[in-house]
């Protein structure tokens, strides 16, 4: 009998006496005694919420003036308790009525309650039940911080994300403000960012004031985009035209980067490598890491060989410096849109030919090319599948210690007028590099600065090894090909 008696025997058989019950949920406040029969029928909900947000949006009924849930976001406390629905009018939120609150009060209420919240809530009527929506990935093609976006229903609940990174789409329900949560993150709660369309309709009223500074830009500084036919400064006056594309630099102004979807992509053996494509501005040292990358595997490596109208000179190959073809043939090629881009230098047609590189990808090498930036988008198929490195200079003080001795080549085609490089040519470079990543940065997957060309060299050599044995992110319709 004394051992009934004591305290933490009958602690214990207290606890044995609820098990055994079964009196697991928690208690709900008791229903009012007087029910207005004119009243919709109400839920009385219990939520517990820790320090996480409680994951839901609600807005003002501009014609009711009810507190309605807004949208419910993926994984949340909300989302996770089933009981709250997008469309649900808010009445209570711990027992006071919200009838006469503004949504930014009821935020703080919300923000400010910790553990059990009860909400009296109006169920929105539902018909149809909510299909399972597929997994989307998208590559984020700009920086977004919520945090400035005034826009945004709620700065609390948006998702931040930086130009590259990789978006599990949760939602696509509402037009403007989808649910996404970073791929790979464990936290299954999603947070908004703006969709597509919106997006796009943000920055086409923006672009008329940036466009057209950026276009004079482009156009100053073309020339400076392309080394394998490269322009003089005394040249520049008198072919003004010197290298063409099938789409104009003007062309890319309407395309505006929001999102891209990807799926993930490992090259299989046997199969074709991916174009490498490098980017930079003169005087970078593109031409350096290409031959370094050649030298270091002959087998492995191949880079394109340009076509050329120009008469061969005594010592030169074909296929070797150039092809040299006839004048009709080139324009053949360029009505049949056989080149990946042209131009002309002192009369003779200059132009790389995609069968080019389609030779040496069919003898199961890595092609190397190197092109002016806009001409990327072209060379972004599923037969390519091009892996772009931008390569960057250093500050303009390291540039002028690295490239003290170096000699600069105003083109292929003028070797004997390299010279030393000028503060001028430095500062070209560093503007140069600036354009086409504010530009065309969102098409870059590697960036590399040359500080020092092995260090460079080094980290080429890792990134396109892994290209080759890892798993990427590409556009899902190269891998449908």
């Amino acid at each position: 009998m004394k051992l009934l008696e004591d305290p933490h025997m009958k602690s214990l058989l207290s606890v044995h006496d609820t098990v055994a019950q079964k009196r697991y949920d928690p208690e709900l406040p008791p229903l009012p005694e007087v029910i207005d029969d004119e009243e919709n029928s109400v839920k009385i909900i219990r939520l517990v919420k820790n320090k996480e947000p409680l994951g839901a949006t609600i807005r003002r009924d501009d014609n009711t003036g009810a507190i309605i849930v807004a949208r419910i976001m993926k994984g949340g406390a909300a989302d996770r308790s089933g009981l709250i629905n997008a469309g649900d009018e808010l009445m209570e939120v711990n027992g006071i009525p919200l009838d006469d609150k503004k949504p930014e009060e009821i935020i703080r209420i919300l923000a400010q309650s910790q553990g059990a919240i009860t909400f009296k809530v109006g169920p929105a009527g539902r018909d149809d039940v909510p299909l399972r929506e597929p997994k989307v990935f998208l590559r984020a093609l700009f920086d977004y911080d919520p945090s400035k976006d005034n826009a945004i229903p709620c700065k609390e609940a948006g998702l931040g994300f930086k130009k590259g990174s990789i978006l599990q789409i949760m939602s696509q329900g509402d037009a403007t403000w989808w649910q996404a949560k970073h791929e790979g993150d464990a936290n299954p709660r999603a947070g908004l960012i703006p969709s597509k369309q919106f997006q796009e309709r943000r920055f086409a009223l923006r672009q008329p004031a940036v466009t057209q500074p950026l276009q004079r830009t482009l156009s100053r500084r073309s020339s400076g985009f392309r080394r394998s036919f490269r322009l003089s400064r005394r040249d520049r006056k008198t072919n003004k035209s010197m290298y063409e594309s099938k789409k104009s630099q003007i062309y890319d102004m309407a395309d505006v980067p929001t999102y891209e979807e990807v799926a993930p992509y490992c090259r299989q053996r046997g199969a074709k490598h991916r174009l490498v494509v490098l980017v930079g501005p003169t005087g970078v040292g593109l031409d350096e890491l290409k031959k370094k990358l050649l030298i270091s595997d002959p087998q492995h490596f191949g880079f394109t060989i340009p076509h050329t109208t120009r008469p061969k000179r005594n010592q030169e190959s074909d296929g070797v410096e150039y092809h040299f073809i006839s004048k009709h043939l080139f324009e053949t090629d360029i009505h049949n849109n056989k080149l990946v881009e042209y131009g002309v230098y002192n009369g003779n047609y200059y132009g790389t030919s995609l069968g080019s590189v389609r030779s040496i990808l069919s003898k199961n090498k890595v092609c190397l090319m190197d092109v002016q930036p806009h001409t990327i988008k072209l060379l972004r198929t599923a037969e390519f599948k091009p892996f772009v490195v931008f390569v960057k200079p250093p500050p303009i003080e390291r540039l002028r210690e690295t490239r003290r001795n170096a000699k600069f080549l105003p083109g292929k085609d003028d070797k004997g007028s390299a010279r030393p490089f000028t503060e001028e040519d430095f500062k070209e470079m560093l503007n140069s590099a600036e354009v086409m990543e504010s530009h065309y940065g969102h098409l870059f997957e590697k960036v590399i600065v040359n500080d020092d060309l092995t260090t460079a060299f080094k980290e080429l050599q890792l990134a396109l090894k892994q290209v080759e044995t890892e798993t990427h992110w590409v556009p899902v319709s190269w891998t449908h090909s």
